[in-house]
């Protein structure tokens, strides 16, 4: 089986629900993966819009999950008492999810979930990294990529 990310909250293509949305509770949606790849010592997760005005918008970045979990609750903002995540600062300075809030009437956009299965246990990054910095210090060590896209739209 291939490296796979899902979310019961909503399939792959599909309207992300407004309450994981700046407008709504801003919670960070539930997502499950399976068939990692073998040797993983850690997953990234990155949160992108690559449809924003200005260009791609950065909305959440974790790391340093460790390589047996294979889900996200809903609402994840820290680790749970067994594990320490490292967040990135998003583009709207948060070091937490911050979800969609593109502009009125800018039409759909895609926010892409991207889940890195990576070679190392730690990213060894800065507590006030930027979510780039966490994209570019994983990417020499990917070992596999799922991403789960979803769409989301303000009128």
């Amino acid at each position: 089986m291939a490296f796979a990310l899902k979310s019961p909250a909503f399939a792959n293509g599909e309207s992300i629900p407004p309450r994981y949305s700046r407008d709504g509770e801003n919670l960070s949606p539930p997502l499950e993966w399976k068939d990692a790849p073998p040797g993983a010592k850690s997953f990234a997760l990155v949160v992108e819009d690559p449809d924003a005005p200005s260009g791609t918008f950065r909305h959440w970045a974790i790391y340093d999950i460790d390589p047996q979990r294979n889900i996200l609750p809903e609402g994840t903002t820290a680790g749970s008492k067994t594990e320490s995540l490292g967040h990135g600062v998003n583009d709207f300075g948060n070091p937490h999810y911050d979800g969609p809030q593109p502009p009125r009437g800018h039409g759909l956009h895609h926010y892409h979930f991207r889940l890195l299965a990576l070679d190392v246990e730690t990213l060894h990054l800065d507590e006030k990294a930027p979510v780039e910095d966490v994209v570019e210090r994983a990417k020499p060590h990917i070992l596999g990529q799922a991403e789960l896209v979803g769409t989301f739209e303000r009128t």
